[in-house]
């Protein structure tokens, strides 16, 4: 990025410090001379596992959503502990979200969920050789249905509008980039 694009902080006050996000609303200087705030939600980023299943079906995850309201079918994610790595918390997901372990989890690659307000970063990992574990163990406020859905019908489910989660479609895309038939 050109250094003449930058904005630079000016001033700035947090609003709003949760157990997931900071809210904070900074006032910052243009390139052009001029000024303007910005709302900014922080946040310690996230992994989202693409379960493969040795037959070739994808492990898939339906759970309600409050922000928008509904039940929407995603692949596995939450937010990196605390100095976490991001493949332990790929690790960590799939085991807690599917009841699975994978023998191999492999980098598909990292993206933004939506700069224009947060810094959240993703982290797309790819997740074979699965193995049942003892059992799925979501957290206490994850009411969560497993789906296993074939290949070929993922991609289906993206263009009629029944999966339409950023993160999934996104890490899907990458894992195709990367060679992974869907």
């Amino acid at each position: 990025m050109a250094q003449s694009s930058r904005e630079s902080r000016l001033s700035g006050e947090r609003i709003y410090s949760g157990r997931v996000v900071v809210l904070e609303v900074d006032r910052v200087g243009l390139p052009n001379g001029g000024e303007s705030v910005r709302e900014v939600i922080r946040h310690r980023g996230a992994a989202v596992v693409l379960p493969l299943l040795d037959d070739g079906r994808v492990v898939l995850v339906r759970q309600y959503r409050y922000p928008v309201g509904e039940s929407l079918l995603e692949l596995p994610a939450g937010t990196l502990e605390l100095a976490e790595h991001p493949m332990e918390c790929a690790a960590r997901e799939l085991a807690e979200e599917t009841g699975l372990r994978a023998r191999t989890l492999s980098p598909l690659g990292r993206f933004y969920s939506a700069p224009g307000y947060t810094d959240e970063t993703l982290h797309a990992v790819l997740a074979t050789g699965l193995e049942r574990t003892a059992g799925a163990d979501p957290d206490h406020d994850e009411l969560i249905e497993i789906e296993l859905v074939a290949s070929g019908e993922v991609v289906r489910r993206i263009a009629s509008g029944e999966i339409r989660d950023a993160k999934t479609i996104a890490t899907l895309m990458l894992a195709q980039l990367h060679g992974v038939s869907l």
